[in-house]
């Protein structure tokens, strides 16, 4: 569909370069990857020097300067060879992305700007904790003042990135003393964590069903001192700063669960016109032509769901929420629906890994559930519609 979507020179040109690096070297090692749960710290360096951890990022800051749109469609293309990579690569805008709107010029300078030149690792978006998910605002991290530092005590949970990051950006509640401490957005403020801190523990890496090589970890943090010069905007006002990329995050999504549904269903076109049943082809079998239509008409929705999404943020509508959330609820049920019948053409092949089919089917399933899952992505359209 994309090919034939008026777009600009410049996004064309992210679109292309994106699709080909994607193609050339993101897709050759994915399954192989995906079986060893091994981390694309080479890919992570690359997507860097092709500005694509920091696509939105303004130039001056060190990113690329472009928009959501341009960001659909790259995010869309890494995806499509390998979810476990779009998921890294995703984390990494939605972290620049803050840095660049709160951080000050010296943070900038200390972890934007060597960050998205490629010379630090990869970095952690830590908002999730064990009890709170997406209620964010129910985060019972705290955060005590002592001098010139913040002294933070708690655990994150579903950490991207989270073993290996070179950074943390972290939110916490600021507090007089120990918790627990009642929900809301009340004290919740933005850190920058950086790796090796004393009393900093990445914990066990989990072992997923889907998207293996991209690291999760629980993070562990006992008495661990920040210094006051590493919190990122205001102090109280880290829940701001946290749903301001929840619109951006929810659109990156959906992107990628455009990028897999590309990937199954080209499989499962593929799968179709070569095996044959009951002497002829699966393609000429009308149950066959049903799955295809129905997941190409699927996708085709979700693409003008997820572009219509897109163009929102770049002109700057005031209320985007129920875009994006309606981008994301269509896009990653689409996924699950797509991925499916396509597994089922393949028949029990579908269930083993010589076909990349049940590395998609795996991969598919979070989507409805990071980033706020399905069920609140309707409460948002719900109460979006309600209070218009």
């Amino acid at each position: 569909m994309i090919a034939d979507f008026p777009l600009a020179e410049e996004q064309r040109f992210i679109w292309e370069s994106a699709a080909r690096f994607a193609r050339d070297r993101v897709a050759p090692d994915a399954a192989k990857r995906d079986r060893e749960h091994r981390f694309p710290f080479d890919l992570v360096s690359e997507l860097a020097q092709l500005g694509l951890l920091g696509v939105k990022v303004q130039v001056e800051d060190g990113g690329s300067g472009a928009d959501m749109t341009s960001y659909v469609l790259a995010i869309s293309e890494i995806s499509r060879a390998c979810a476990s990579t779009a998921v890294t690569m995703a984390v990494s805008n939605l972290v620049a992305d803050i840095l660049s709107r709160f951080a000050s010029l010296d943070q900038k300078q200390r972890w934007l700007e060597p960050f998205l030149a490629g010379r630090m690792g990869p970095a952690s978006f830590a908002l999730s904790e064990p009890s709170s998910g997406s209620d964010a605002a129910a985060l019972q991290m705290t955060a005590v003042r002592d001098g010139d530092a913040w002294v933070l005590n708690g655990s994150k949970q579903w950490i991207t990135n989270g073993t290996h990051a070179s950074f943390h950006l972290l939110f916490a509640r600021v507090v007089d003393g120990p918790g627990p401490h009642p929900p809301g957005s009340k004290g919740i403020t933005c850190f920058v964590v950086e790796r090796g801190a004393k009393g900093l523990d990445a914990g066990t890496e989990e072992r997923k069903m889907g998207l293996r090589s991209s690291n999760t970890a629980q993070l562990h943090l006992t008495d661990v001192r920040v210094p006051a010069v590493n919190v990122v905007g205001e102090v109280g006002k880290g829940y701001a700063i946290a749903l301001s990329g929840l619109d951006t995050g929810r659109i990156g999504i959906a992107a990628q669960a455009l990028g897999i549904m590309e990937a199954a269903l080209a499989e499962g076109v593929r799968y179709a016109k070569e095996r044959k049943a009951f002497g002829k082809a699966l393609a000429e079998q009308q149950a066959t032509q049903f799955a295809i239509a129905d997941s190409r008409t699927d996708l085709e929705q979700s693409w003008l769901l997820t572009l219509r999404a897109a163009a929102d943020r770049d002109r700057g509508a005031e209320r985007t929420a129920k875009a994006s959330s309606m981008a994301k609820l269509f896009s990653t049920e689409a996924c699950g629906r797509v991925v499916d019948r396509m597994l089922q053409i393949h028949g029990g092949y579908g269930y083993v890994e010589d076909y990349p089919i049940e590395r998609l089917y795996r991969d598919a399933r979070v989507t409805r559930i990071y980033e706020g899952t399905s069920e609140v992505q309707r409460i948002v359209i719900a109460r979006e519609l309600l209070a218009g």
